[in-house]
């Protein structure tokens, strides 16, 4: 027999009952029934009760083991008896009488409990993350993770991919956040950049005369912590195509991304063909360009119902302002006034001066507003809104009004509250869309110029003649991106292969050609020796297993990640580099001065 075991702690059935076994791995928990020992026994695969009695010679063993020891297990398969069978244990039929009991490592006091899972504060999870990764869920999502993973490289190679590897140590890229640089000893004084993205790297494959690119590709920036992003490294499923337009990419990618969360939706329905959302289209309806269309709620432009209207407030933006709009956001059912104070309440917390609202009730036949605003524009005004928006006896329409480019965001987010409050989302199930058309430039307030709006190395809608001959701020992109629940799991474009129009789109945002040369030569020196139209897409990883798996945190589904703060405790990195490392690499660390 194996030193160790014959069966993992998930393969014994009630076929095996009979036979003699060994068994390893982690001390779950011991209950004590009357002097007989239950001892669940854990591995990676699965759960085996383990009974020790008294008069077996592995009982004194028994007695001493605590949890998350390590022991070994030898003993004989048995029934369980009909009352006893745990229907929720792979194992569960059977259990083995212990013979022998070896304890192959004990353990320490624990400072995080690992059966039952309950909160924990993170910094002590991720200081023992060895021990956090013991517990159920996470182990359970990280093994989720790898076959995701392997579902995509398998549906990726099945749409006619191969598999590329791109260079860690590159040059720095704008890719829209900080690189992180590393220190060349070689050459002093010069620095290489991890990836932020294989952007240019996957556009070269393709100018290398590799036809469809994919990669499971780690990427690296150096910003701030967000909620939909740990800090520091993340993976994509980064891909590149060739001889393509927009509709190729989307049609090619769309069945393996539907493919993936079908395979792991455990039941949950998911789109069955996504459709094509203008971004103008999505901030306007949404407020957002990455929607979650599981809530029911679209926004609608009332702006004529309230011209020259006797809401003043709304009147006079409309006629002061040429820019200003009113929207409406319907709330089906939130016909209270208590519900409409709370919105109200909650947008002065958002440090709005309120969200002015309707709300309809029925008065004999005749459905009637309510509220500040129904009276003051009068029952026809107020009853062509609730005609507009489809609402009846019950409902509730709130309004933001002023330049939408200022107040899509908050309306978006009162959207949001309002389908989660009165329970209009429909958490079971996943809606994915794409997201169209974007914005190719953007104001950039700060700097008072024109900047990119997303990737550089997209191709305008209209080529060269549109650079040449319009206002850049109204140029859209040949850029999507894919949307989930609220999030968006994956961007893309086609790209810019022509070095002349890449100049161009470069010189707009200040960047003149001996810069582009300078900053991008290796794609700028490529696009001279014939480059194929090509696009492609990259999809987070991450959040993609965080959907699928239910998790809240994107630590729910990493195996090692860092803290809030960008700080690696079980490793504690990042630590200062030795003497000897600095001279090596011809560097001084000069010291922070804190201001007073």
């Amino acid at each position: 027999m194996h030193r160790y075991r014959s069966h993992t702690c998930a393969q014994l059935k009630k076929a095996d009952v009979g036979a003699t076994v060994r068994l390893s791995g982690w001390v779950h928990r011991v209950r004590d029934h009357g002097g007989l020992l239950f001892i669940d026994l854990r591995d990676h695969y699965g759960m085996t009760q383990i009974v020790a009695d008294p008069d077996s010679p592995a009982f004194k063993a028994a007695e001493s083991v605590r949890g998350e020891w390590v022991i070994r297990v030898d003993g004989e398969v048995k029934a369980r008896a009909a009352e006893a069978v745990n229907p929720n244990l792979a194992t569960g039929e059977i259990e083995v009488f212990a013979r022998e009991i070896e304890v192959l490592s004990a353990a320490k006091e624990l400072p995080l409990p690992v059966f039952g899972e309950p909160d924990y504060p993170e910094d002590i999870r991720l200081k023992y993350r060895f021990l956090d990764l013991r517990r159920e869920t996470l182990h359970r999502n990280i093994v989720a993770r790898t076959k995701i993973i392997s579902e995509m490289r398998r549906r990726m190679e099945g749409a006619g991919f191969t598999e590329f590897s791109t260079p860690i140590l590159t040059a720095s890229s704008p890719e829209g956040a900080r690189d992180f640089l590393v220190p060349s000893r070689i050459h002093p004084g010069t620095f290489y950049a991890l990836p932020q993205a294989p952007q240019q790297y996957k556009q070269l494959i393709m100018v290398s005369g590799f036809d469809r690119y994919f990669q499971i590709a780690p990427c690296f920036r150096d910003e701030d912590p967000r909620a939909d992003r740990l800090p520091g490294e993340f993976y994509q499923l980064d891909l590149e195509m060739s001889f393509v337009e927009q509709e190729d990419v989307l049609s090619t990618m769309e069945p393996v991304m539907r493919g993936v969360f079908e395979a792991f939706a455990d039941g949950k329905p998911v789109t069955p063909k996504f459709s094509r959302i203008p971004y103008d289209v999505a901030i306007r309806k949404y407020g957002s360009d990455k929607p979650d269309l599981r809530n029911p709620i679209e926004m609608q432009d009332v702006s004529e119902h309230f011209r020259g209207s006797g809401f003043k407030v709304f009147a006079n933006i409309l006629a002061n302002d040429p820019k200003a709009e009113v929207w409406a956001i319907p709330a089906k059912t939130g016909g209270s006034r208590a519900f409409c104070d709370r919105m109200n309440s909650w947008a002065q917390g958002e440090g709005q001066p309120g969200l002015g609202y309707i709300f309809w009730r029925k008065e004999g036949e005749a459905i009637e507003g309510a509220g500040p605003i129904a009276k003051n524009i009068g029952e026809e005004r107020t009853d062509a809104i609730r005609t507009q928006l489809g609402l009846e006896d019950g409902d509730a329409a709130f309004f933001v009004a002023g330049d939408p480019n200022k107040f899509a965001a908050f309306a978006g987010a009162a959207r949001t509250r309002a389908g989660e409050e009165l329970n209009l989302v429909d958490r079971d199930r996943f809606e994915l869309c794409w997201i169209v058309d974007f914005p190719f430039y953007e104001w950039n307030e700060d700097e008072k110029k024109v900047d990119f709006a997303h990737n550089p190395f997209s191709m305008p809608q209209g080529g060269i003649d549109a650079l040449n001959g319009s206002d850049p701020l109204s140029l859209k992109a040949f850029q999507y991106d894919l949307v989930c629940n609220g999030f968006e799991i994956a961007s893309g474009g086609i790209r810019n292969h022509l070095p002349e129009t890449m100049v161009k789109a470069f010189e707009i945002v200040g960047l003149d050609r001996a810069t582009v040369e300078e900053r991008f030569g290796g794609l700028y020196r490529a696009f001279q020796y014939g480059a194929p139209p090509h696009g492609g897409m990259a999809a987070g990883i991450d959040r993609v297993v965080m959907l699928l798996v239910g998790a809240k945190n994107l630590r729910e589904v990493t195996m090692f990640p860092m803290n809030q703060q960008a700080y690696d405790l079980l490793m504690n990195a990042p630590a200062e580099a030795t003497p000897q490392q600095l001279r090596e690499l011809s560097l001084r660390v000069v010291s922070q001065k804190k201001d007073a």
